[in-house]
């Protein structure tokens, strides 16, 4: 296998991965995030429930992390990866 082919196979996982759905009665189909970024929110959740962080931080740091994994989405890591090995 070649490194471009390998590469390209690493794209393939990536797009794979940020690409779970999942249908959802009266919103249709929405995008699901990988695993560990819904254990993240889902600790942010629970964080805000027990009153250790207040809601409006909790809102706050998911907006943050939202815009970040937007910004630095492993799907365009890994295909400039791809492409700067090819």
């Amino acid at each position: 296998m070649s490194t471009i082919t390998r590469h390209l196979s690493g794209v393939h996982e990536t797009v794979r991965t940020y690409s779970r759905r999942m249908e959802v009665p009266m919103l249709g189909e929405v995008a699901v995030p990988p695993p560990d970024k819904v254990a993240y929110y889902a600790g942010l959740g629970v964080l805000a429930a027990l009153q250790i962080i207040e809601w409006p931080l909790a809102l706050v740091i998911t907006a943050g992390h939202l815009l970040a994994d937007q910004h630095l989405s492993g799907l365009a890591k890994g295909i400039g990866e791809a492409l700067e090995s090819a």
